[in-house]
């Protein structure tokens, strides 16, 4: 009886070690890079018919930089072209800073980015300004990187596509945003939606007039959690802000995307994400 015991205790320990080097294998090297399609509607306050129906592709945290494969991000890039978006938005951490050849690897990772049929536009995260998001010399070379490769960069600015109005917001943690300067050329009488890369600056003051949807990225959904609970580790002061749809007062609409990338190769629970929003009407 005591072997059979002993046997017993070492196979549980054997099967306990195998499935823990399994899920840590899974966690590091594959959900890192199994990328999901999130298909969404997307309702819009008077859209212009021109716009009913078309595709915004919204992509958020690639982080180019030394902890994300470049095959990975080429790989995204490849299939979100193939979808032939009529607008895509990128909402921040477009590149990690990193010292050496930081710059050159940013511009040959974007020198093709998908782009789409009517517009490409983005807005920075906290790490396109560099070491303790206090770099501003930073942020303006990798914002000169992205115009170059046909992104347009918002900070604290409204551009129009089509009729509709796509707010961007500066980046909240390098102490940039500017909710009233981005604003102040906005319509609320008029289509629009706003790209914020920090889900916390929708807590902000400013947004009275502004009723929609804000696109945010920021928190990688946390990277890892376990079935049922919310993440342990989440970059926000609201920790109610994760991942996905959340209904804000003001007849505000927040979308907190997932991420392509990662801080670090490890995910569970938590896939990076595309997020394939339909414009329609909002009633």
């Amino acid at each position: 009886m005591t072997g059979v015991g002993q046997l017993t205790r070492r196979q549980l320990l054997q099967a306990t070690a195998t499935t823990g080097l399994g899920l840590g294998l899974y966690a590091w090297q594959w959900e890192p890079h199994w990328l999901e399609f999130v298909h969404l509607d997307l309702p819009v306050r008077h859209l212009p018919a021109s716009l009913v129906g078309a595709r915004l592709v919204q992509l958020s945290d690639i982080h180019v930089g030394p902890n994300v494969s470049d095959a990975y991000v080429a790989d995204v890039f490849r299939q979100v072209t193939a979808l032939a978006p009529d607008i895509v938005a990128y909402t921040g951490d477009l590149a990690s800073y990193e010292d050496d050849g930081f710059y050159d690897h940013v511009a040959r990772m974007y020198a093709a980015p998908p782009r789409g049929r009517l517009a490409t536009v983005g807005i920075l995260g906290n790490h396109e300004y560099g070491i303790g998001w206090s770099h501003p010399d930073v942020a303006d070379r990798l914002t000169a990187i992205a115009e170059a490769s046909g992104i347009h960069v918002l900070r604290n600015q409204v551009t129009e596509v089509e009729g509709l109005q796509i707010v961007g917001l500066d980046d909240l943690w390098a102490r940039r945003i500017d909710v009233s300067a981005a604003l102040a050329a906005f319509d609320p009488a008029r289509a629009a939606l706003a790209l914020s890369h920090n889900p916390d600056t929708v807590d902000l003051p400013g947004w009275t007039a502004f009723r929609g949807w804000i696109l945010s990225g920021h928190t990688h959904g946390g990277q890892v959690k376990a079935p049922f609970l919310p993440p342990p580790i989440v970059p926000v002061q609201n920790r109610r802000y994760t991942a996905g749809v959340f209904d804000l007062p003001g007849d505000r609409t927040l979308y907190v995307n997932r991420g392509v990338g990662h801080l670090f190769q490890v995910r569970m629970n938590v896939r990076p994400e595309v997020t394939v929003f339909t414009l329609q009407r909002a009633s």
